[in-house]
Order: C-alpha cells, then structure tokens, then sequence
C-alpha cells in the first residue's frame, strides 16, 4: 500500500513538472489608455524618470521607499533605482531608447523579492486633443516562474497595476 502511495505521489510529481515545462517562457502584459494631453506632456511625464512618483502606482504603496537617480537626467542612460517594503519590491530601471513622443523603453531589473529581467515599453500615438498611450512589459519566465503562473495570473497582477496609473 505503501509502495502505490509513493508511485502515485512519484507520477503526480512528474505530470506537475511536465505541465510546468511545457508552459510558454514568452510573457507580456499590455494595457492601453488615452489621455487628455498632447504626446509631448505625457511623453515628457515618462520620459524622465524623476516624475514617475506623480502617477507610477507603485510610488503610493511604500512611501518610505529608498529611491535614487543616476545618469541623464532623463531619456536613455537615465537610471532609477529603488528599494522598499514586500509590496515593492528592489529593482532597477534604465531607459534604453527614447523617441520623443513616440516611444520609451525601458530595461527592468527586479532584484527582490525575486530576480528577474524585463523590458517595459511606452508607446505614444496622438489622438485628436488626446493621447493614446500602451503600456507593455515583456520577459522570459524561468522554470520557477512558469510554476508560479499556474497559480497567479500575471496579466491580471502586472495589468491591474498598469491600470491603476491612469485612474485618478
């Protein structure tokens, strides 16, 4: 008896890590939303990376949270760092490629509460006296972050936030 408890645990072991194995690495999150202000004023809102307190909705979870800036003072090689409570996280962003109202990517580098490697892009497109802005992050996830996705949404988890930005 015994002997077909442990064959039966050995086999829903190995179903769980082909499941897991057989999950897409690839992930993106995309949310969209227009905004009543030329390309030029929200770009310049993403563009550096000393205004993101006024509208990231990660800014308001932990006040106390350690920031620091280093590099340009804004588009690529402009460089944001920060440090803060389990909600927030550690990690890293550096904007990589600017085009002035039209796009910003960014290298995003979680350091905890797990580490990962991400790109983050901010696309900008006029729409009459409004701007349509898509918000993407993109990435591989490790075998350990495939496991987790079967128990998390993180389209939901990443969106959601995403969203928050521009409810105010």
């Amino acid at each position: 008896m015994l002997k077909k408890i442990f064959i039966g645990i050995g086999v829903i072991i190995i179903v769980f890590l082909i499941v897991v194995a057989t999950r897409p690495a690839e992930f993106r999150v995309t949310r969209s939303a227009s905004i009543s202000a030329p390309p030029a004023v929200v770009f310049a809102q993403v563009n550096d990376l000393h205004k993101w307190d006024a509208w990231s909705p990660w800014a308001k979870l932990d006040p106390a949270m350690k920031q620091t800036h280093e590099g340009a003072p804004a588009g690529p090689g402009a460089v944001y760092s920060w440090a803060g409570n389990s909600d927030v996280g550690e990690g890293r962003m550096t904007i990589t490629e600017s085009r002035p109202d039209e796009l910003v990517r960014i290298k995003l580098e979680f350091l905890k509460p797990f580490a990962a490697v991400s790109t983050t892009e901010f696309m900008f497109k006029p729409e009459g006296n409004q701007t349509a802005v898509t918000w993407s992050m993109t990435g591989t996830n490790n075998f350990m972050a495939k496991a987790m996705c079967l128990f998390m949404n993180m389209d939901k988890m990443v969106g959601g936030d995403f969203e928050k930005a521009w409810r105010k």
